[in-house]
């Protein structure tokens, strides 16, 4: 099992933080099928402190949600340190720092990737981190800038002596984007120079491949992302069910965490963009897609949905 500080996981596989995604419905729902741990999606040091609406709804949360990880980024030491403080009321299990996201709109402000560029910078945000949190500080990094730039040994060493409890490895350079392949050979390498826990991330599609990845590279944990969208059965050692009903069901239950935390009326697009995503690699998944986009209310996706359970 996983163990980051003093806290024990139920499991080693954890939802990675993707934008516009991992959100409290979401991450409940990724909990329920077997993940150990959720992360929430990027939370902005400067939204936070200067108390803007929209990043404090983002930090919504239940008993239920725990263990969870809020993320922050930015790439200011001061200003990071006053958002961890304001994250503590909060009681996230964890606070995690992105140096990692290659957005041109993170980068551009310094953060995310930007900060594999500085580690020095990147050492005081950690450091300022750890000093205001109350939980146990993780940092989330890339494998390195391009791949005659590799930075993640030292990131991992930086990280661990700046006091952070643990550090997650995408095995994609910044250059990479979302593209290629990543190296989990970089994964490996960190894991034997560190004294914290290593996790590693990139182009886990299963719960086997989970596995495989930790038995190959001897890491501590393994962050699962985007082929989480419409399969939060990646975290089971059942995986992705082999029957339409069985989707169904899975759907079902995300529409209703959705109905109950989120605004069905103004979030509509995201909640049907998120609901199409079960629909795949099967005969009629287009027509059922095309369905759930044109649906003109929440009770009307609902009421189709359901119409598939029946019908199968």
């Amino acid at each position: 099992m996983l163990q980051i500080a003093d806290i024990s996981f139920d499991s080693p596989l954890i939802l990675a933080p993707l934008a516009g995604y991992t959100d409290l419905p979401f991450r409940l729902l990724c909990r329920e099928f077997g993940a150990g741990l959720t992360v929430s999606e990027m939370i902005s040091c400067h939204g936070l402190v200067y108390g803007q609406e929209k990043t404090k709804k983002m930090l919504a949360s239940t008993l239920e949600d725990k263990p969870v990880s809020f993320q922050l980024f930015g790439s200011d030491p001061e200003i990071m340190g006053e958002a961890a403080a304001l994250l503590n009321d909060y009681n996230p299990t964890l606070i995690d720092i992105n140096m990692g996201c290659p957005v041109k709109k993170v980068t551009k402000k310094g953060a995310g990737s930007a900060l594999m560029k500085d580690i020095h910078l990147a050492e005081k945000i950690v450091s300022a981190v750890c000093k205001q949190a109350k939980v146990p500080v993780t940092v989330k990094t890339r494998a390195g800038i391009t791949q005659d730039n590799i930075t993640a040994l030292e990131f991992t060493r930086m990280s661990e002596s700046a006091g952070a409890s643990a550090i997650t490895i995408h095995g994609r350079t910044w250059a990479q984007g979302f593209t290629g392949v990543a190296d989990w050979g970089i994964v490996a390498k960190a894991k034997e120079i560190a004294r914290i826990p290593v996790i590693g991330n990139g182009d886990i599609d299963s719960y086997g491949t989970a596995l495989l990845k930790m038995e190959e590279t001897g890491c501590d944990g393994i962050m699962i992302g985007r082929a989480a969208l419409g399969n939060p059965w990646v975290f089971n050692k059942k995986g992705r069910p082999n029957t339409l009903r069985e989707i169904i069901a899975g759907v079902m239950s995300h529409l209703k965490l959705m109905q109950v935390h989120l605004d069905t009326r103004r979030q509509l697009a995201y909640i049907r963009n998120h609901t199409s995503r079960y629909f795949t690699d099967f005969a009629g998944s287009s027509q059922i897609r095309q369905t759930v986009h044109a649906a003109k209310s929440f009770t009307d996706l609902e009421i189709f949905i359901s119409s598939l359970q029946i019908n199968e």
